[in-house]
């Protein structure tokens, strides 16, 4: 009798200890898990950090200027019939030496130009200017069937270009400057061919960092005297 009285009083302590131990540790964990996903849920602290993100993209993309230069309407033929797409050529700078350009394909056209103007921000190259408004020399550009001359102006001249040669030098800050086409008419190659002659272009300054020379004795051997030239080499400014 002493003995099943012992196991009859021992079996209840036993579970009685179990049960409320069984019962804090997954309520506590639970508790805790769910107070933890509704804080991360209403601080939203990442999408903060992304929607400020996408606010300094969206204010550096307002200062770039954005030239349309030619839209085409593509068509491929599938089973049933054609489908029909838009091609943009676009061509985007900052206005102070930096240019770019890029196509893109879609069924919308304010899709295609999106994509183009997306391609043309992250093709951007930088071309050394003189006096921030011309180029420093002259320059050969040849893509394909299409040939362009770019020359340096005076100031007062204006950009004497057409098509979309003059949509390039507006978008990358040039004001005077005289360029002639010959051969294709066609956007595309024209405007392969002018980023082949800019991308020709150096500075007196690059010139004489890279012979290990002084800017006025490079412009002295075109003939100026040693004022002129330290006066020019003064002002040049890539």
């Amino acid at each position: 009798m002493a003995d099943e009285n012992t196991n009859e009083v021992v079996a209840p302590v036993e579970g009685a200890e179990a049960a409320p131990t069984e019962g804090r540790g997954p309520g506590r964990g639970r508790g805790n898990r769910s107070g933890g996903d509704r804080n991360r849920g209403e601080r939203g602290g990442r999408g903060r950090r992304d929607d400020r993100r996408g606010n300094r993209d969206e204010e550096q993309g307002e200062e770039l200027i954005e030239k349309l230069v030619h839209i085409n309407r593509v068509s491929k033929t599938v089973k049933g019939g054609k489908r029909f797409g838009f091609a943009a050529l676009v061509v985007v700078g900052d206005g102070k030496g930096r240019a770019g350009f890029g196509h893109g394909k879609a069924r919308e056209v304010p899709e295609a130009i999106s994509k183009a103007t997306a391609s043309a921000k992250k093709a951007m190259v930088r071309v050394p200017l003189k006096e921030g408004r011309t180029l420093h020399h002259d320059g050969l550009g040849h893509f394909g069937a299409g040939k362009v001359t770019v020359r340096s102006a005076p100031a007062g001249t204006g950009i004497i270009a057409g098509g979309p040669m003059r949509a390039v030098f507006e978008s990358l800050g040039v004001a005077d400057v005289v360029t002639k086409s010959n051969g294709t008419s066609n956007p595309y190659n024209m405007i392969r061919a002018t980023f082949a002659a800019l991308g020709e272009q150096t500075s007196p300054k690059a010139v004489a960092q890279r012979r290990g020379k002084k800017i006025a004795d490079l412009l002295r051997r075109g003939g100026a005297s040693a004022e002129v030239a330290q006066a020019d080499a003064e002002a040049i400014a890539e």
